[in-house]
């Protein structure tokens, strides 16, 4: 198992890891800038699809992590849902009072928070049991906590996902099983819901997130079987750019700390900031953002993971 986790660390992955992010911060936050940013270049209206990347990883990543401790019985169903609920909940339940506490001091000054209608006291239970990319109504609160919803599904199938993709005998037949499971779940949303797969609403969520799962834990199935060699490997890699480079020329449909980025926006309509300043203070959030993830992923969520990792090991 040791040697399956290092596969998934560091590296490439890391690299696309990195840009997967930042396509996603500048998506969700370019709407806050001075000019809109997709102005520039329709690549930057496209963000939310690196949010497909990750979902993606996550079924490769716990199919070479956990893959072969499943199907040896050393991890059953049950400890592999505690551990990943374990990893998931805690966060996300101190990001959330973090954000109630946030409002609540806000609302009890006189001052209304940021966009009211989004921080609704009745969603904020539905987002709290991770249930809300289930089908039920929730556009507030921690709105990209969606993806960890729809995710609680995929880690409880997972278990018998993997044991289904061992049945295969022929790794190349993995790839396959996985891009048509996609193109199904993508005719499901076109017919079902009159939408493409990407661009359905937060609340089914799991919809559009099964299929791009599954089609990460058939990859890393296939690559557990060695495929594809490394020549082919090389030719997918290096043809994958060029297309998704050539891809940009189309129209946007052709592929199938939040408040610091609101502080611009909210300057600029009650005080007269010059345009420089204004790109300045925007351009500043991304540090801070990514600088205020790694300070709670070092001094608040690894160390609430280290006190639980004793208790889930017994």
């Amino acid at each position: 198992m040791a040697r399956a986790r290092r596969a998934v660390r560091g590296g490439a992955l890391d690299f696309l890891r990195f840009l997967a992010s930042l396509l996603i911060v500048l998506y969700h936050f370019g709407a806050e800038s001075p000019l809109r940013i997709e102005r520039f270049h329709q690549v930057f209206s496209r963000g939310f699809l690196a949010t497909d990347f990750f979902l993606i990883l996550s079924g490769y990543v716990l199919g070479r992590a956990y893959g072969a401790s499943t199907l040896s019985g050393h991890i059953t169903p049950g400890r592999f849902w505690v551990r990943r609920a374990a990893r998931v909940w805690p966060g996300h339940l101190m990001v959330l009072a973090a954000m109630a506490v946030l409002v609540l001091i806000l609302n009890a000054i006189g001052t209304d928070a940021h966009k009211p209608s989004r921080f609704a006291w009745d969603q904020l239970p539905v987002q709290a049991l991770l249930v809300h990319a289930w089908g039920f109504p929730s556009d507030g609160w921690n709105l990209p906590s969606w993806s960890l919803s729809a995710l609680i599904v995929c880690y409880a199938i997972f278990p018998f996902l993997w044991k289904a993709a061992d049945r295969v005998r022929h790794a190349v037949v993995l790839p396959l099983v996985g891009a048509a499971v996609v193109l199904v779940f993508e005719a499901i949303a076109h017919y079902g819901f009159d939408q493409a797969l990407a661009d359905l609403r937060l609340q089914f969520g799991v919809v559009r997130a099964l299929p791009l799962f599954v089609l990460g834990v058939c990859l890393a199935r296939a690559v557990e079987m060695d495929w594809p060699s490394e020549k082919a490997a090389r030719v997918l890699l290096y043809g994958g750019v060029v297309v998704l480079v050539g891809w940009q020329t189309l129209d946007r449909y052709a592929l199938p700390d939040v408040l610091w980025f609101d502080l611009p926006s909210l300057a600029a309509n009650t005080v007269p900031i010059g345009i420089g300043w204004q790109w300045l203070m925007w351009l500043a959030g991304f540090p801070l953002a990514y600088g205020g993830a790694w300070l709670f992923h070092t001094y608040v969520d690894q160390p609430v993971q280290d006190r639980l990792a004793p208790w889930l090991r017994r």
